[in-house]
């Protein structure tokens, strides 16, 4: 496997990752999943197939479709999708800030919604979806999307470094909301305007930020370790016992842990679930 081509030096620090899917050649094992916050805004265009279609519950028997390019918010929550007709796709991954800078709106207006790249950027996005899908090769579609994201970065200001400082640390530690108080201080502002500006960033209030990255590293540490010693693992995530990571886990992923390791996944953060 070829390595991921490394992204524009201008995209870099908006930019997490970017991906160029084909429609997948095998039938899918579920018709539905629960997809699982993983802590990150994303930008997805769906160049074929019917839209994405989203389900408010697990009774819900007729959805919502999405437009093909969306805007998804960072989520604290799972959410249920439609992944009977898989779809070629392109997208990215965008890291703190990239909200401001793309789009000029906070972070926190998109958190938890699936908003439409069109009401973001008006016709602009049209045009990226019709030269996506009129471009066969991943790597011409692959420099489109670099293009287009280029051409959309308007950062008002450089990211904040304190803020930035205080997200790497909830993305890698357990327990570590509890410095963000130091942090805010450091630089001179009160607790309550420092969280402020971490919304607009990140979308989400610091400790409930942290809830989710403990999740990932979660979901994480299961991929590695299939039969985990659950009172021991709750420790080393910074769960005050088993029966609050479980508590959490239901919360998250909408399942016990025990149903999830259970369940054919493909990746972590994809549940497959098949509607009762």
């Amino acid at each position: 496997m070829s390595a991921e081509p490394s992204l524009p030096a201008s995209l870099h620090p908006w930019i997490e990752r970017i991906w160029v899917c084909e429609r997948p050649s095998q039938a899918p094992s579920a018709l539905r999943e629960h997809s699982l916050p993983n802590g990150a805004m994303h930008l997805v265009v769906r160049l074929d197939g019917p839209p994405l279609r989203l389900y408010a519950d697990a009774d819900d028997r007729i959805g919502r479709r999405h437009a093909a390019a969306t805007v998804a918010g960072i989520r604290a929550a799972y959410c249920i999708k439609d992944t009977s007709a898989p779809a070629a796709s392109v997208g990215a991954v965008l890291r703190p800030g990239a909200a401001l800078a793309l789009f000029g709106v906070s972070a926190a207006e998109l958190a938890g919604q699936h908003v439409p790249l069109g009401d973001l950027c008006g016709s602009a996005a049209g045009l990226l979806y019709e030269r996506l899908a009129a471009t066969g090769d991943a790597q011409a579609r692959r420099r489109l999307f670099e293009r287009f994201l280029q051409q959309r970065l308007r950062p008002q200001r450089g990211l904040d470094p304190q803020i930035v400082q205080a997200a790497t640390r909830l993305e890698r530690e357990s327990g570590a909301d509890e410095a963000i108080a130091a942090i805010a201080e450091a630089g001179g502002r009160s607790h309550r305007h420092f969280i402020a500006g971490f919304r607009d960033a990140v979308g989400l209030a610091p400790k409930r930020y942290a809830r989710v990255q403990r999740f990932r590293r979660l979901l994480a540490a299961l991929s590695a370790t299939p039969r985990p010693a659950w009172a021991q693992l709750a420790l080393d995530h910074g769960y005050f016992d088993q029966s609050h990571l479980i508590g959490e886990f239901r919360e998250f992923a909408g399942v016990s842990p025990r149903e999830y390791l259970a369940a054919p996944l493909a990746s972590p953060h994809h549940l497959p679930i098949r509607p009762v």
